[in-house]
């Protein structure tokens, strides 16, 4: 174990996060700590002794401190080989120092953009002369360590407490993150790009995220899973957990179906998921009232489901959830006594995530297939009643538009083929992910008790049976895509039931 002593440190950094702390431990020891502009007065103000890169290199910051790094004195120090008797040699013609630790983070780019900055202030915000650093430093890994968070400093500073400097099992750990590190900055940087220039499917597609956890396993025991974070869409990546066990794959896939299902209301809604389709569905004047009825749509399937909520979590609705076994309850927020009845519930997973998804909001969605990737937009479509065509004769009435609208967009979130009934905002009986759409009508017809209801279907009725189907269960109006060339005999036959129907020319497959 090749164990190297850290005697001279560059410091460079954005987010001074715990950066005290470390140089306090390396001064203790007697290394030299050499820094930039930002970084120096932190440190001096601290009471550390540092001297200025450019008194270290004898080169000044030039262009507004755009060139202060990038100098032989400092890359050479870093990349020189100390068993090689060249690079020592020359080294010491040129009066260049060895450099075994480097500390750098970079400017706050994506922060940048994320607060809305603009093109000048983004350019501004990519940095050159760190990531320059970091890649020298990793590259080096037989001789240098280099830190690129402030979670990192933890394992070095045991490291260097203990032996005086570091191992090359941490110093190659700690260089493969920091490649990985460069690699999401330069992705967020060719993704803002590739935005400015209205390029949805740029040349290269580069995917970049942050390990949240190592999950206990992924679909099934025998799958290896972990949960990374990529982006600023509210969901569970940016949700807080506020109780219970740890998210295991299964309940983090149907907690973000859930909570992208019940951003499409704007009325107090309740989703309810059971393996990454919704089983129960409401939109009413209040939470209580919402979750009665979802639960009332299919109080078999909800049990030991993900509950979704768009409003903050009330008391009232948090005690009618607590009675019935959830796995997982997502709002963007709670009230103070809405969590304390739900910490009544141990195993079960709070999470707030603060905000709503913005249903029409771009973006991209992207799966892996055998030696590739398959990218699409965001399903964005959001039907409003001046979008629909009437197809029959009868008209919709007012009750019946309302409820097509909520079925056709509850339909955006069930698995294709897929067919929702629904009544007074609340779903009815739902057929998801079937191979033929009559196979999905007659679930949901199943799944109906009975009454009047609405029928919504993802895609168009390749043939009259489907629509039948739900006639039979008592639908009084239908939406679809349309499109078929068997469109005639669709509407011929809701004409002939005396059923409305109205085409939404969009259609919403889900797989």
């Amino acid at each position: 174990m090749t164990i190297v002593p850290i005697r001279r440190a560059l410091i460079s950094v954005s987010d001074k996060t715990g950066l005290i702390a470390l140089c306090e431990a390396l001064a203790r020891r007697g290394v030299e700590l050499i820094s930039t502009g930002g970084s120096a007065a932190t440190l001096r103000n601290a009471g550390l002794v540092v001297t200025e890169v450019s008194d270290y290199s004898g080169f000044p910051e030039i262009l507004d401190g755009r060139v202060k790094t990038l100098v032989p004195q400092v890359h050479g120090g870093i990349l020189a080989r100390r068993d090689n008797a060249l690079h020592a040699q020359q080294m010491q013609t040129h009066g260049i120092l060895p450099i075994d630790l480097v500390v750098v983070n970079l400017y706050p780019f994506e922060a940048t953009v994320a607060a809305g900055g603009p093109p000048d202030a983004c350019i501004e915000n990519i940095d050159i002369g760190g990531p320059a650093l970091i890649r020298a430093a990793a590259k080096n890994a037989a001789h240098v360590a280099v830190l690129t968070e402030p979670a990192q400093y933890a394992d070095l500073l045991a490291a260097f407490e203990e032996t005086g400097g570091t191992d090359m099992a941490l110093r190659r750990r700690l260089a493969g993150e920091a490649f990985r590190f460069t690699a999401a900055y330069d992705a967020a940087i060719g993704a803002w790009f590739a935005q400015q220039q209205a390029e949805t499917f740029p040349s290269r597609l580069t995917i970049a995220g942050k390990r949240v956890e190592i999950l206990r396993y992924g679909e099934n025991p025998h799958q290896e899973a972990a949960f990374y974070a990529s982006g600023t869409r509210p969901g569970i990546a940016t949700a807080r957990q506020i109780q219970g066990k740890p998210l295991s794959y299964n309940n983090l896939n149907d907690t973000d179906a859930a909570f992208e299902c019940v951003a499409e209301f704007d009325d107090p809604a309740v989703v309810i998921v059971k393996h990454a389709n919704p089983c129960g569905v409401a939109a009413a004047p209040d939470l209580a009232g919402a979750w009665d009825r979802a639960l009332a749509a299919d109080p078999v399937s909800a049990f030991g489901g993900v509950v979704a909520v768009n409003r903050r979590l009330d008391r009232a609705t948090a005690e009618k959830i607590a009675t019935l076994f959830t796995e997982v309850i997502v709002a963007p927020d709670a009230a103070p006594d809405a969590i304390a009845v739900l910490a009544q519930k141990k195993a079960l997973r709070l999470l707030l995530t603060g905000s709503l998804p913005n249903p029409t909001e771009p973006g991209l969605l992207v799966r892996s297939v055998a030696g590739g990737l398959l990218a699409q937009s965001r399903d964005t479509g959001r039907i409003e009643t001046a979008d629909l065509r009437v197809a029959t004769r009868r008209a919709p009435t007012e009750a019946e538009m309302a409820d097509l609208i909520f079925a056709f967009r509850v339909c955006k979130h069930v698995k294709s083929n897929a067919i929702v009934l629904a009544h007074d905002r609340t779903t009815a009986g739902i057929g998801a992910g079937q191979m033929s759409r009559v196979d999905a009508a007659r679930i949901a017809a199943e799944k109906h008790k009975s009454g009047p209801c609405v029928v919504a279907s993802d895609a168009f009725f390749p043939f009259a049976d489907g629509l039948e189907a739900a006639i039979a269960a008592g639908a009084t109006a239908a939406i679809q895509p349309g499109g078929s060339v068997r469109d005639a005999e669709v509407i011929a036959a809701a004409d002939a039931a005396g059923i409305a129907m109205v085409l939404t020319g969009m259609r919403h497959f889900r797989h």
